[in-house]
């Protein structure tokens, strides 16, 4: 059976890219319906009878338990944004990109920021995967003294 792990090389795994973008999905959901991410997660489950994949559900997870530091971090080094006025893809992305990075160790960093850059790249502005590229290089520089 293939590993749904992120290889030291950089490539990722393909469940492990749809997990991202399913999790990208459920805090997108939760945010517009104003909804827990959890309560999201759970009726996706139950209303389309989808199977989650666990790496999904950790983002999730992660990126809830995380998200008032990881909102700090992100408006103290998006140098003229405010998280207000970054479009709802970009700032979620930029959230499951700051988790993996900071508090994710089975990520490797490169692979954390690429990851969120294809997001990016898929799914928002084309002024977006440079954004969130500058902005979580900034973040993967900053990450001993964040950490610390």
């Amino acid at each position: 059976m293939a590993s749904s792990q992120d290889s030291p090389t950089g490539k990722t795994n393909s469940a492990r890219s749809k997990a991202r973008r399913r999790a990208l999905e459920i805090l997108f959901e939760a945010e517009q319906r104003e909804v827990t991410a959890m309560s999201a997660l759970t009726a996706r489950r139950e209303k389309m009878d989808q199977v989650i994949n666990p790496y999904t559900v950790e983002l999730v997870q992660g990126v809830t338990a995380m998200v008032e530091q990881i909102d700090e971090y992100l408006q103290t080094y998006s140098q003229g944004w405010t998280l207000e006025r970054m479009p709802a893809v970009d700032r979620i992305i930029l959230r499951m990109g700051s988790w993996e990075l900071l508090y994710n160790d089975d990520v490797p960093d490169a692979v954390a920021v690429s990851e969120a850059v294809e997001l990016a790249k898929m799914l928002s502005t084309d002024d977006s995967p440079q954004f969130v590229n500058g902005l979580l290089g900034r973040l993967q520089q900053m990450k001993p003294s964040l950490l610390a």
